[in-house]
């Protein structure tokens, strides 16, 4: 897995690269199948914003981002936002192959012809 971190309109600390590493590495043990990791953190207000961009395998890109006055702050809010997209994206993909055909859930009448013979 790769992380990008870059940053626009200034630039950030070695520990601050650092702290947006470990928290993005962390992200492996709620889906394994992650390829990249795209930060970006603009500071150019007050405020700062951060970004995460994440490509997990099957062409499946999850998005968030953060304001917040602290940097490292803002870090730990976009990181709950991935986390629960991250969960929801898995229990997508494991519930997809363990859900009854369409005719079951439906309900769908079955012909009796079926059963006789």
């Amino acid at each position: 897995m790769q992380i990008k971190i870059s940053a626009r309109h200034g630039h950030l600390s070695e520990a601050s690269q650092e702290f947006i590493r470990d928290k993005a590495e962390k992200l492996l043990h709620f889906f394994e199948r992650l390829t990249m990791i795209e930060v970006t953190v603009d500071l150019q207000k007050d405020i700062k914003e951060v970004k995460f961009v994440i490509q997990a395998e099957h062409k499946h890109d999850i998005v968030a981002r953060s304001e917040h006055h602290d940097l490292l702050a803002a870090v730990d809010l976009v990181i709950d936002k991935v986390e629960a997209e991250l969960r929801r994206y898995k229990e997508k993909i494991q519930d997809h192959r363990r859900t009854p055909p369409a005719g079951k859930v439906a309900g769908a009448p079955v012909s009796e012809e079926a059963h006789e013979e």
